[in-house]
């Protein structure tokens, strides 16, 4: 209880090797745990949980996998599906695979998680760090509307977002160079 709200922690029980849960019932222990694991890093990167769902089965998946079964063992939306699968296609993150024994299309991650990091942040990343410039040039302008005892704080605050973009153009090189993109 922390003042008069009273506050939870949402906790994952630990199951069994090879147990179900009720959440996701299609899924085995380890499934559940490759899916997590990519839905905290979906979510790290400021996109939606489904996306880290879709991929984390697909990533741990001996086969390739249609979207139906995608939306059955995930208990997402096929309106989910459908965006995740499109998002992480044009990512290049998943690929598109046709059986000679199904006329649906199949799924099947690229596990190549170098160039696709690194086409993340070329793609995702770099344009919002060149958007963030124009916003910062914005602001700047901004201040001096600002009555006469407002504007030196937020010109402090301004120059220190201007370091943080500045900082985090000079190394988005050089993370893409680590990453061999």
């Amino acid at each position: 209880m922390r003042g008069n709200v009273l506050v939870t922690r949402r906790t994952t029980p630990r199951m069994a090797p090879g147990r179900d849960d009720s959440r996701t019932p299609g899924l085995n222990a380890l499934e559940r745990e490759v899916v997590e694991f990519f839905v905290r890093l979906s979510r790290l990167l400021g996109q939606p949980a489904s996306f880290g769902q879709i991929y984390g089965l697909l990533f741990i998946s001996p086969r390739p996998l249609p979207m139906d079964e995608l939306v059955e063992r995930l208990q997402i939306s096929k309106g989910s599906a459908s965006q995740g699968l499109r998002f992480l296609h044009t990512l290049g993150a998943v690929r598109r695979v046709q059986r000679p024994d199904d006329r649906r299309t199949h799924y099947e991650a690229v596990a190549e998680l170098r160039r696709l990091a690194g086409r993340f942040l070329r793609e995702r990343v770099e344009p919002r760090l060149r958007d963030g410039e124009t916003r910062l040039d914005r602001m700047t302008v901004l201040v001096e509307t600002l009555p006469e005892d407002a504007r030196r704080p937020a010109r402090d605050r301004i120059r220190l977002l201007r370091s943080w973009s500045r900082n985090s153009r000079r190394v988005l090189p050089l993370i893409l160079r680590v990453l061999g993109s």
